[in-house]
């Protein structure tokens, strides 16, 4: 199947590993042309390197904290041109609602939930006008499963669930589909090296980590292109009567 993505601008924010890096490789193969952003200048300069190895795309970079506003506004040239936005910057620590206090929970919201917010209200202006352009939030699937141990995240994962609800139902009257994704646990170096410490303190052997995640669906969890390939899909114009949609990509960890 041809996706249709040959030549489009694609910016993404967190681009530089797991997730994020992932769907440059997976739109790269597809012709796409690739723009990273985060917030790390030797681990993007790495993922420049590798994507251009894995499919001879050389991918824009750009350095940004997007936890502050001025760093974001620095994108604003750059999204005039752009054609599809996925925002995946922003890791929410954990912890319950007791350890969370004031400013945890302005620093846990201001990367993932404003950001994309603001990335989301920037892009969409400029689509809006060219009637045509897709934004992509990947979220999380503690927005629909909520958890104590991780309320920050949980709440801020709901509210940009219902934020990307809301904005893409309007956003088909201007041209725009704005569509989320809610992976469950994804072999990224984050999980793996949460469960390495977790299999070391439990039976002396970080390498068993896996034993830690044998609950979830298919006995593992997703691969980081796995999720890339469906952001792929999504981005694409086959999927052009798509917007509003929040898709669980948790291997139906939610109707269990």
């Amino acid at each position: 199947m041809d996706l249709e993505l040959e030549d489009k601008q694609v910016l993404i924010t967190g681009g530089s590993k797991g997730i994020g890096l992932a769907t440059a490789i997976s739109l790269a193969k597809e012709g796409a042309n690739i723009h990273l952003v985060a917030s790390n200048a030797k681990t993007l300069a790495n993922a420049a390197v590798y994507l251009e190895q894995k499919t001879g795309v050389v991918a824009q970079t750009y350095v940004l904290n997007l936890s502050l506003h001025e760093e974001r506004l620095q994108l604003q040239s750059v999204l005039k041109d752009i054609d599809i936005l996925v925002n995946n910057a922003g890791a929410i620590p954990g912890g319950g609602f007791k350890e969370i206090n004031h400013e945890k929970w302005l620093q846990a919201w201001d990367l993932k939930v404003h950001g994309y917010i603001e990335l989301t209200r920037l892009a969409l202006e400029v689509m809006s006008a060219k009637q045509s352009g897709v934004i992509i939030n990947v979220i999380g699937a503690a927005g629909s499963n909520p958890r104590y141990d991780y309320v920050t995240g949980s709440s801020g994962n709901a509210a940009l669930i219902a934020f990307t609800k809301a904005v893409g139902a309007y956003s088909s009257n201007h041209g725009v589909r704005v569509l989320g994704l809610n992976p469950g646990p994804t072999k990224t170096d984050r999980l793996l090296n949460l469960y390495r410490s977790r299999a070391e303190a439990k039976f002396g052997d970080p390498e068993r980590w896996h034993e830690l995640l044998a609950h979830l669906p298919f006995g593992r969890p997703a691969e980081p292109e796995e999720i890339a390939d469906i952001i792929t899909f999504l981005a694409s114009p086959r999927a052009s009567y798509l917007t509003g949609l929040v898709l669980e990509a948790d291997g139906g960890a939610s109707f269990r």
